[in-house]
């Protein structure tokens, strides 16, 4: 298990220090989903900046630390995951001229997404995963979630900035987060005793659901919009 986090505000008025310390908070939020290792990468730029807590357990080095860039520097990651046939996927892209660095599954998503573009590589991956995928050619977010849902991924607004997280905790560590709660789902919990998903209790944010990708490209984003979510494909499906 490990902690994402990250967000874009589209009216920045930070620095790149201000950036960091910011998801750096909203990272650390969720300590207790990876209590190993820390990082943060930032744009200002773009004023994105994405978080990670790592518990590491495949490659133990710091090789396998978030977020991470792949090779080409196109794409950067920060990811909760297991992928299960990523050893099988690493042989097939060393065919193909890719290097490794380390053994984490991580450098394998990041090397897919250079070969293959983020969709078809989605249809190959088996395994259960949250991630923030950052494509600095498009300037885009990319937000996955694993097909049966077993890892959680937050997304919403706070003012001019779109957040998102593996735990509320972490969204509430942003400075422009307001604690509003959404009347309309507080009277879904009263008749259900829960919150269904897609919703959240608090107003303006909601849960990615099992087996779909957000993509939230910069240009052109308002505060309060987002675009329509995106059904994976089966693995193993061409």
């Amino acid at each position: 298990m490990c902690g994402i986090a990250g967000f874009i505000d589209v009216r920045p008025d930070a620095g790149a220090d201000d950036l960091r310390s910011v998801v750096g908070d909203m990272a650390d939020n969720i300590r207790h989903r990876g209590p190993d290792s820390c990082g943060v990468w930032v744009d200002e730029s773009v004023g994105i900046a994405l978080g990670h807590r790592r518990l590491a357990i495949l490659d133990l080095s710091p090789t396998g630390d978030q977020p991470m860039l792949s090779e080409d520097g196109r794409y950067v990651i920060t990811f909760n995951e297991e992928i299960y046939n990523h050893w099988t996927l690493r042989e097939e892209l060393r065919l193909l001229g890719c290097r490794f660095r380390g053994t984490s599954a991580t450098e394998v998503m990041l090397a897919a997404f250079e070969i293959w573009g983020v969709a078809h590589s989605l249809e190959k991956f088996v395994g259960m995963f949250a991630f923030g995928l950052w494509d600095r050619s498009e300037r885009a977010l990319y937000l996955v979630r694993d097909r049966m849902g077993e890892k959680l991924l937050y997304y919403g607004w706070a003012g001019s900035a779109f957040l998102f997280g593996s735990e509320l905790k972490a969204l509430r560590a942003h400075p422009k987060w307001r604690e509003e709660i959404d009347r309309d789902v507080l009277s879904l919990y009263f008749r259900h005793n829960y919150v269904p998903a897609p919703y959240c209790i608090y107003g303006g944010i909601r849960k990615l659901m099992p087996g779909t990708m957000l993509r939230v490209a910069v240009d052109g984003l308002m505060p309060g919009s987002l675009p329509p979510h995106s059904l994976l494909v089966p693995a193993g499906r061409r």
